[in-house]
């Protein structure tokens, strides 16, 4: 048996991705960053290091999800360094194209589900291989779905299609995971304040037709409730968690 406990997350170098990062480091975890921009990845760790004096428990991969041999060698590296996996931040994913989706090209609907739905998936099934085969057995994926897994915004055909989808994915990797002491959930957040959310702040429209300006929640606070669903024995399981700004038009939207 060991205590170290090792996180992998995907889309760490920002937003998020870096909220769950700061906090699973501050609970002890040993954490492998995986994004596509190196530089952010870095920065997350040289922060890590200068603040709390914990970059030897950071380790850094650059990782493009919707590549699956980039995702084979992420999962083969964190495996290398840290011995093994214990925890899978499904996270990395993409906004839509600009525009209505009547306009968009082919590859622009591809490109969101390549991220949203493909680079999910090859992260689960490598994080079920690792957490198959290594002693002793089993560990934890969250998913990142999304407000939009239940509700969909206007415009926002190719995000909302794949949230939903994600769901079926933890669903079924849920029940898949049962055999191998293998726990999936979850986490749909509503306006954490993050790049990819900000616009909310400014005005977004409505299920109506008007242009609203919705509150928001510090991004800390989805790191927060990432460590809480990570923290429990694996004999327990959040299967879904919503976290959202309390006055955020979802309940009732329409």
């Amino acid at each position: 048996m060991t205590d170290k406990k090792v996180a992998v997350i995907t889309g760490a170098g920002s937003g998020v991705g870096k909220a769950v990062a700061q906090a699973l480091l501050a609970a002890g975890f040993h954490v492998v960053l995986a994004g596509r921009r190196a530089e952010l990845l870095e920065q997350v760790k040289t922060e890590a290091q200068t603040q709390h004096g914990l970059g030897e428990r950071v380790h850094c991969v650059p990782t493009d999800v919707s590549d699956p041999e980039a995702v084979a060698a992420l999962f083969a590296s964190a495996v290398a360094k840290f011995g093994r996996v214990d925890l899978l931040f499904n996270n990395a994913g993409r906004g839509n194209p600009p525009g209505s989706f009547v306009d968009w090209t082919p590859d622009q609907w591809r490109e969101v589900v390549d991220v949203n739905l493909n680079g999910m998936f090859y992260c689960l099934q490598q994080a079920f291989k690792v957490m198959q085969g290594q002693s002793p057995q089993g560990g934890r994926i969250i998913n990142n779905g999304s407000i939009s897994a239940h509700a969909p915004r206007p415009n926002s055909i190719a995000y909302t299609a794949t949230k939903h989808a994600v769901m079926g994915l933890t669903k079924t990797a849920a029940l898949d995971g049962r055999p191998y002491n293998i726990a999936v959930g979850q986490i749909d957040i509503g306006n954490a304040m993050t790049d990819l959310a900000s616009r909310m702040a400014k005005g977004v429209p409505q299920a109506n037709g008007d242009i609203a300006v919705e509150p928001m929640i510090d991004v800390a606070v989805v790191g927060q409730s990432v460590l809480y669903m990570a923290s429990l024995p694996l004999e327990a399981n959040v299967l879904f968690h919503t976290v959202m700004a309390t006055k955020m038009p979802f309940v009732g939207r329409g």
